[in-house]
Parts: structure tokens; C-alpha cells; sequence
């Protein structure tokens, strides 16, 4: 296992928790309403940078999901109404 590609992958799963976090300190500031999600999409999580616009516009589903340009997205959960880090794609711990 390469340290490299451990310490790549682990830095991509805390930018998602990052995200993560953003979305609920948004919604925490939004005191009194109920924040809709697209809102959360479009103040929080597109500004990033991180997200694979066409890949969340084509797969997103329901509950939706926003796919990051890593092998990580965000999983909306409506039970709990945050969000939280998923993988959707390959890792590879040989190769940094």
C-alpha cells in the first residue's frame, strides 16, 4: 500500500466531509426556513469547485446525490437531513 495514495484518497474523502459540514453550517446560519436543497447545491456545494457538474445533473436520483471530480460524492439523507461522503468510483492504494 502506498502512502502517497492513502494520504491522495484521504485528503478527497475530507474534502467531502468538508463540503459536509458547509452544507449543515449553511442551513444552521438559515435560522427560521427551511432551506431547500437545491439552495444548498447552488450556495454551498457548486461554488466548491468539487463538483462533477454533468455526472450529478445525469445520475443525482432520489434521495439526490452530488458526485465530486473524485471517486467521492454526497448522499443527501432525508432521515437526518444532512448530507454525507459516499464513494462512487475506483480506488487504487498501489498508485499514488
Amino acid at each position: 500500500m502506498s502512502d502517497d495514495a492513502t494520504n491522495k484518497y484521504y485528503a478527497m474523502v475530507e474534502q467531502a466531509w468538508g463540503l459536509s459540514e458547509g452544507a449543515r453550517d449553511y442551513v444552521k446560519a438559515a435560522t427560521g426556513r427551511e432551506v431547500p436543497l437545491q439552495e444548498i447545491v447552488d450556495k454551498v456545494f457548486v461554488p466548491s469547485g468539487l463538483v462533477d457538474i454533468e455526472k450529478t445533473q445525469k445520475e443525482s436520483g432520489n434521495p439526490p446525490k452530488i458526485f465530486l471530480q473524485s471517486p467521492y460524492g454526497l448522499q443527501y439523507r432525508p432521515e437526518h437531513k444532512d448530507w454525507i461522503p459516499f464513494r462512487h468510483g475506483p480506488v487504487s492504494f498501489t498508485q499514488p
